[in-house]
């Protein structure tokens, strides 16, 4: 992540001097330099610009004069010689608040506040995906929500499935394979060609035998070395 920078101080010297600490910063870019606010509320909104590097004494806007009437600025932190205006700054919500002459260290910190912030800002606006938790089946006239935690495994029958879960048994007239269809593969494996089970579900295994719980079933002699690997590797055996 990068933060793209404005420059805007009256002093050719103290421009100069951002420009070189910027160049020394990594995630920083300069974008544009100018000499008051004036100059610079047209680069603004041209540039990408995501941080301003601020004087406050300049002529014609001062820089909190310039804070106090724009709107939707980027990220500030001030730049000056001028310490007493500290408090000015903050409750306008700058960054920081840098008091010239000031080192390149103490410059990091104050870059490295605003990449912080940023990279916050882009995670509130990132919209969390959720997982869907169930999925739905027709049964004796009804749709039903199952929850692919309450489903402890799956056997096909000659035209139909049973879904074992823990509150109920469902009869469905679905093949095995439009059930797998509806599972997560990560949580769900098919280990005999008439069963599919949830491998959180799995307490121990007995030769080709899986206990889940108070039900058991075979492991299929083809799918056997996926399903021990699955397992095993996958951490999902509860030892």
């Amino acid at each position: 992540m990068t933060l793209n920078c404005l420059i805007i101080d009256d002093e050719p010297i103290a421009r100069k001097l951002l420009q070189e600490y910027i160049e020394e910063i990594d995630f920083l870019v300069l974008v544009g330099a100018a000499e008051n606010p004036l100059k610079a509320t047209a680069m603004i909104n041209e540039l990408d610009v995501d941080l301003v590097f601020l004087d406050i004494n300049m002529p014609k806007m001062n820089g909190l004069q310039f804070l106090r009437s724009a709107n939707n600025l980027p990220m500030v932190i001030m730049t000056t010689a001028y310490g007493q205006y500290a408090l000015d700054g903050f409750e306008l919500a700058v960054v920081d608040y840098l008091v010239k002459p000031f080192s390149l260290d103490r410059f990091l910190k104050a870059s490295q506040k605003a990449l912080e912030l940023k990279s916050l800002r882009q995670k509130q606006l990132t919209p969390v995906k959720t997982e869907p938790d169930h999925f739905y089946v027709k049964c004796d006239g009804k749709i039903e929500r199952v929850l692919y935690d309450d489903l402890i495994y799956v056997e096909a029958m000659a035209n139909y499935v049973v879904l074992y879960t823990i509150p109920k048994k469902l009869v469905v007239y679905l093949t095995i394979k439009s059930i797998q269809e509806k599972l997560p593969a990560e949580r769900f494996l098919q280990v005999h060609k008439s069963h599919i089970v949830n491998l959180k579900m799995i307490n121990t295994i007995e030769g080709n035998m899986l206990n889940l719980g108070s039900a058991r079933v075979t492991i299929g002699q083809r799918f056997y070395d996926e399903v021990m690997d699955r397992i095993l590797k996958g951490k999902y055996f509860k030892r």
